[in-house]
């Protein structure tokens, strides 16, 4: 990532079929009647780089609606957040009565708080951003540790995982007096190195965990992105029950390939999502598969039936 719109390349096309479902179809958006209603264990929420290529195709290709739609069929769908925005998407947002789960901030992937060259840049911006998410209402701003090798502006670089740990520490405690003033989540992500982000530090649960023991606040926590945890170590439903207090944020996604949830893929997502509520989760679910299929939000829909446990 960067996160807006651009973590992967967006699915290609979108077809016809999907009105049968109440959402929209190619000749434009066809809303459902009504908001569908679930159980209420689960806040479900979706990432929004996923469908860009409905609102944001690209060159010479029309957009089948305008994100401010795309947010009012995920209401109708049910959905009670689209995140991995910026705050030029919020007002779209809020109109559809939702919310942002997670909002972007002002690092990426590669460069986060792993180096200390890096920390006196970013703090300004995140003490800018907080407080714009904590005015909003929103309850998470997301942040990267960084990669362990790489080159920027201050030169080549290579950290071993406990330096780069250190390193997050002494930014990160710098950081979390002002997210425990705005009342603000920062979530770390944890995210694989094997197949989708080479070099990634933070690609272990136990390495972003021993991180937010040593920060030692409780607007400290990881995104479980359990895609991303699936490809690195597997046992997921045993990290959500013996590590369950660290996570703040969990994300979906089928694997192999990152597609839909459903029985293509090696995941039970309805057994996972049961651990996360008898773990006592409050949060928010965001899918962040990108489909495969061309009735996009007919996937979307699926995934959310999996997911209401």
């Amino acid at each position: 990532m960067k996160t807006q719109l651009s973590r992967r390349s967006a699915l290609k096309s979108f077809a016809t079929g999907a009105a049968a479902l109440g959402v929209a179809s190619v000749t434009g958006p066809v809303f459902a009647a009504e908001a569908r209603k679930w159980k209420g264990n689960i806040h479900h929420s979706v990432s929004a780089w996923c469908y860009g290529s409905l609102f944001n195709p690209g060159r010479n290709k029309p957009a089948k609606m305008t994100f401010e739609e795309f947010c009012q069929e995920c209401a109708r769908l049910g959905l009670e957040s689209v995140e991995l925005l910026g705050p030029d998407q919020w007002p779209a947002v809020k109109k559809a009565g939702l919310t942002c789960a997670m909002c972007n901030g002002p690092d990426g992937i590669g460069y986060g708080w792993n180096r200390v060259e890096h920390h006196d840049d970013l703090l300004p911006k995140f003490e800018t951003a907080i407080p714009e998410v904590a005015a909003n209402g929103f309850p998470n701003i997301i942040t990267f540790s960084g990669n362990r090798k790489g080159k920027d502006k201050w030169g080549e670089y290579a950290l071993s995982d406990e330096e780069g740990l250190e390193n997050c520490v002494k930014g990160l405690k710098r950081l979390v007096p002002i997210a425990e003033k705005h009342k603000v989540n920062v979530i770390l992500e944890l995210l694989n190195s094997k197949v989708d982000h080479k070099g990634y530090m933070a690609d272990q649960s136990a390495w972003g965990i021993e991180l937010c023991k040593r920060v030692g606040s409780e607007r400290l926590k990881l995104l479980f992105d359990i895609y991303h945890m699936q490809i690195m170590e597997g046992d997921i439903i045993r990290s959500i029950q013996e590590h369950g207090e660290y996570f703040g944020h969990y994300h979906t996604g089928g694997n192999p390939g990152r597609h839909e949830i459903d029985d293509t893929q090696e995941l039970n997502y309805t057994a996972v999502m049961r651990a996360i509520v008898a773990r006592g989760y409050k949060g928010y679910v965001g899918q962040e598969f990108v489909p495969a299929r061309p009735d996009a939000l007919a996937s979307l829909l699926q995934s959310i039936e999996i997911c209401d446990v």
